[in-house]
C-alpha cells in the first residue's frame, strides 16, 4: 500500500483526562457528539476498549438522507494517554492525550483517504473534534 498522508487535528479541553477519557470511550457519550455538523446525528455506537477490540458508530444526517458506519479494531489502549487503531478501510489513527490536571490536550492524526481532498478531511475531523470539546466542557 502506498505511503498516506497523515493528517493531524487536536484541541485542549477544559476538563481533566478522566471525564475527557470517559466522554471519548463511552458510548452513550460517543453518541452526543460523533458528527461535524448540527444537521447530523450518531443514532448508534459500540466500543469494546482493548486491544484487539472492535467499535463502530453510524453517523446519519437529520433528515435520513445519507449515514455510513465508521469503525475499526483497536491496536493500541494506554489508558488516560493514547488510543490506537485501523479503520475498517485498512487507515490508521492515533489518538494522544496529555493533561496538565485541569486541562487536557488531544491530538488525534490519521491517515487521509483518496475521494476527498486533504483539506476537506481535515476540516471534517477537526469539526468533530471541536464538537467533543464542546460536549464535554458543557456537560
Amino acid at each position: 500500500m502506498a505511503n498516506r498522508t497523515a493528517i493531524t487535528v487536536e484541541t485542549t479541553i477544559q476538563a481533566p483526562v478522566e471525564k475527557v477519557w470517559k466522554y471519548w470511550t463511552e458510548p452513550a457519550h460517543i453518541q452526543n457528539w460523533t458528527f461535524a455538523s448540527d444537521d447530523w446525528h450518531a443514532p448508534y455506537a459500540d466500543n469494546d476498549l482493548k486491544e484487539g477490540g472492535k467499535f463502530k458508530t453510524t453517523m446519519a444526517a437529520k433528515d435520513g438522507s445519507f449515514s455510513f458506519d465508521f469503525g475499526g479494531v483497536y491496536t493500541n489502549v494506554g489508558e488516560y494517554k493514547v488510543i490506537e487503531y485501523t479503520m475498517d478501510d485498512s487507515r490508521t489513527v492515533k489518538v494522544n492525550f496529555s493533561s496538565d490536571g485541569n486541562a487536557t490536550k488531544v491530538v488525534e492524526t490519521f491517515e487521509a483517504e483518496d475521494t476527498n481532498s486533504i483539506e476537506m478531511q481535515r476540516g471534517g475531523w477537526q469539526a468533530i473534534l471541536d464538537n467533543f470539546r464542546k460536549y464535554t466542557e458543557a456537560n
